[in-house]
């Protein structure tokens, strides 16, 4: 399983937002394969509370023009860790220093990341891809195999 077409989508809106408002080290993981609650999360660091506050507000407002409402929001009084959960796609805010110490890249390491861009659609790593092309051949195997 991999994400959706919607939630990249949605996390091209929300990564390139993060970006306008000078968020730094924007990546985007797909959890899909370990994670039933939800596809992808955007993950986007700042450097002092007003700029988390700020990304967290273009985010909102860019995502809410996409047609997106946020389910949950949390930690945007403190501005330190804002994660505003769009259900497929989670997007984390953090300050450098929570970045940093919560490391949730290293967390997720074994999860594939999603190239985003502003001049193009959001594109699985080449390490997704090769993977994804192995699964699909591995796929079809089991099928031959048990006479599907």
């Amino acid at each position: 399983m991999t994400a959706s077409p919607e939630a990249l989508a949605m996390a091209r809106v929300a990564a390139l937002a993060a970006e306008d408002k000078l968020g730094h080290d924007v990546s985007v993981i797909d959890v899909s394969e370990q994670l039933v609650i939800t596809d992808l999360f955007v993950i986007a660091s700042a450097d002092n509370e007003r700029q988390v506050n700020a990304i967290t507000d273009e985010v909102e407002d860019k995502m809410r023009e996409a047609g997106y409402q946020p389910v949950r929001r949390e930690g945007t009084r403190e501005g330190r860790w804002a994660l505003l959960d769009y259900i497929d796609v989670v997007v984390h805010i953090q300050h450098s220093d929570e970045r940093a110490f919560y490391a949730l890249e290293a967390l997720w390491k074994d999860c594939p990341t999603v190239e985003i861009t502003a001049e193009s659609d959001p594109e699985v790593s080449e390490t997704e891809a090769s993977d994804t092309e192995v699964s699909d051949t591995e796929a079809s195997e089991t099928e031959i195999g048990s006479g599907q």
